[in-house]
């Protein structure tokens, strides 16, 4: 690859999460501040990216890769999605305000795959190469959180505009990557939310898993939509930039990853990665600004095991699975499962658990953390019970 696609590739991508990380991270705080939102509300709206996930695989099959260059799409849909992050900041109603958040997202969450689309059409050797393009997404979603908490915006509405302004300069610099043609055919609806794959479920410890995959997106959600407004709560200062040592983990723990696929299998490390869920809302619900700040610091942290032990680990176990044939079909329903179907639940049910657990205006944590708790552990143990993988899955 010449350095000159490099370096565009991995502009993109830092850009492209840097958005993402902009907004998404604060967005409960925001709310709860300028629009006095209520937890079922903030849900409502962390849940509006679960909906563009169920719906944008059908936008990218049936119509991007079918009649538009990618780098172009791409392009408009981030100008586009620029102008509404700016919209967001001048709405005072909770409801106005949730539905430009859906559009919006209609409008981002098809820019994942594009851009996927975009890089991988310049590889020679994607294997070795997308990894060193993909973490600039990671550096971009950190250095968005140590801009939001260096300049003091973690309770402001600067966050959207920036994210906004970052928008529009992908929108524009989009024109100018490489050429990605369309592909002039699509497979059909079916195919665009991987539906080929049902054929997976024939196979019971992968039903067994996939089951859990959706039910621990429910833990998921609580932390994506309240820890942000929780450590603010607390007192804790700078939250958006310490809340991206989780990216930092997750960054370090992909990269044990492969050794540890074939040294303890994925059976071991899926039960490690709901371990993880358990005891980062145990260190949630006990932890403060005195003694126990520590645990505040471990929960976030644990994001690295919580998120790479269980879904990087199951996406490769589910591509094992699959195989050469229906793998593309295998990742698209498991994407379409879980952050879809899986985050729209828990997006929506925390947002009840969170208003159910008031006092006097006051959210109380201990109670709310709870909750994901439990949760996390009935899944590890339904999965203890029911996953009896025959064979190990080894990685290639």
């Amino acid at each position: 690859m010449k350095p000159t696609i490099f370096t565009k590739l991995s502009f993109m991508m830092l850009l492209e999460y840097f958005i993402w990380g902009a907004w998404y991270v604060t967005m409960g705080t925001y709310m709860t501040e300028f629009l006095h939102a209520s937890g079922v509300q903030i849900g409502a709206a962390y849940g509006a990216l679960a909906i563009a996930t169920m719906i944008s695989p059908l936008f990218v099959g049936l119509v991007a890769d079918r009649f538009f260059s990618a780098q172009k799409i791409m392009g408009v849909l981030h100008l586009a999605g620029g102008l509404l992050l700016y919209l967001a900041t001048q709405i005072t109603d909770s409801t106005t305000f949730y539905w430009i958040i859906v559009f919006y997202s209609l409008l981002y969450m098809p820019t994942i795959a594009l851009s996927n689309s975009i890089a991988f059409g310049q590889m020679t050797d994607p294997g070795k190469q997308f990894p060193w393009i993909r973490v600039f997404g990671t550096l971009g979603w950190i250095v968005a959180g140590v801009c939001i908490s260096s300049f003091g915006l973690d309770k402001s509405a600067v966050t959207f505009q920036m994210a906004g302004g970052a928008s529009i300069l992908l929108g524009l610099t989009s024109f100018f990557l490489p050429n990605t043609p369309p592909k002039g055919k699509t497979e059909g609806a079916s195919s665009a939310i991987g539906t080929e794959a049902f054929v997976l479920f024939k196979d019971k410890p992968y039903l067994i898993f996939f089951i859990a995959a959706i039910l621990v997106c429910i833990p998921l959600s609580f932390y994506y939509g309240f820890a942000n407004v929780f450590l603010n709560e607390l007192g804790m200062s700078n939250v958006a930039s310490k809340m991206t040592m989780g990216q930092m983990s997750e960054a370090i723990f992909i990269l044990a990853i492969p050794f540890l696929f074939n040294q303890i299998g994925v059976k071991k490390m899926l039960l490690l990665g709901m371990t993880a869920w358990i005891l980062r809302y145990v260190f949630f619900a006990y932890g403060d600004m005195g003694a126990n700040t520590w645990m505040l610091y471990a929960g976030i942290i644990l994001h690295g095991i919580c998120y790479d032990f269980f879904f990087v680990t199951g996406y490769m176990y589910t591509e094992k699975k699959a195989g050469e044939k229906i793998k593309n079909a295998a990742q698209g329903l498991f994407t379409f499962a879980t952050y879809g179907l899986g985050m729209f639940i828990g997006t929506s049910f925390s947002g009840f658990v969170a208003d159910g657990n008031m006092e006097n205006g006051l959210h109380l944590w201990k109670q709310i953390w709870f909750v994901p708790a439990f949760i996390a552990m009935a899944v590890l143990i339904y999965f203890i019970l029911f996953f009896k993988e025959k064979k190990e899955i080894k990685a290639a």
